[in-house]
């Protein structure tokens, strides 16, 4: 929900307007930090009116950002998904000029530690919550190179769905993907996985059950939307024609495209 169409929690709102990821956010309101028009909350559920309500957080007033930013990344290995790291590690946000980071802007869903890739960055808190939707968010292309030589048998069972352990110990069928085999080396196998789940760790989960961990992994394409040529560590602004073509119910199936001369790549910090 945005801030124009009526009442939203206060902790994804917090998490919206850049404060923290969403559960930091939780944790900052439980712990009493959180004011609502000067009374303090420890609800995190709690529905306020962005427009209407004053929100601090420790006294410091916060509001959801005016202009809205839309960045692509090409997130190198070593760096966290997230605003702030409580162990110090280099969150992708680090790979932004000083005059970005200021803005609010957070990553919409998460690529870990050791995955590199297409990563999404944005102040507009309603394109994120449709990017991440089960419902409506696009395809993610990958392209993975696992230990062996997966049998056609093999890439069936990742195409029909396999069984997953998630971190509670819970059991997961996976949905189905569209898998195929790119080129084999020596000793491993490059393939091609398009999915719309986002579970975490889930495709290093779904190879390593059938017997074929993942060496690399490197997200190449969101929707319509594709990595191209990217330096690791560099970003762009989104075009506004690539802007609504994530939103577009198309979206939901990866196509190739490429970024337009305009829009030149910057150089992240690594």
């Amino acid at each position: 929900m945005s801030a124009s169409t009526g009442r939203e929690r206060l902790a994804r709102f917090l998490a919206h307007a850049g404060v923290a990821s969403r559960r930091h956010a939780e944790a900052l309101i439980r712990s009493g930090r959180v004011q609502v028009n000067g009374e303090t909350v420890t609800t995190p559920a709690t529905r306020i009116d962005p427009e209407r309500d004053r929100i601090t957080v420790d006294g410091r007033p916060i509001q959801a950002p005016k202009h809205h930013l839309y960045l692509m990344l090409h997130k190198p290995a070593g760096y966290v998904s997230t605003v702030s790291d409580p162990q110090g590690r280099p969150t992708v946000l680090d790979l932004l000029p000083k005059q970005l980071r200021h803005l609010r802007l957070y990553p919409v869903g998460r690529l870990d530690l050791e995955t590199t890739g297409l990563l999404l960055l944005t102040n507009d808190g309603e394109f994120a919550l449709q990017m991440t939707h089960p419902r409506f968010s696009p395809e993610k292309r990958y392209r993975v190179l696992v230990r062996g030589h997966p049998s056609p048998n093999t890439l069936e069972q990742l195409r029909q769905g396999v069984m997953i352990k998630e971190d509670d110990g819970h059991l997961y069928r996976t949905a189905p993907v569209g898998v195929r085999q790119l080129r084999r080396t020596a000793t491993g196998t490059w393939l091609e996985l398009c999915l719309h789940e986002g579970r975490k760790r889930q495709i290093r989960r779904m190879l390593a059950s059938v017997g074929h961990p993942v060496l690399e992994l490197q997200r190449v394409a969101i929707g319509p939307l594709t990595l191209g040529d990217l330096a690791p560590g560099a970003w762009r602004p989104l075009t506004e024609a690539e802007i609504a073509a994530l939103r577009s119910p198309r979206s939901q199936t990866a196509s190739p495209s490429t970024a337009p001369p305009s829009a030149k790549p910057k150089k992240g910090r690594t």
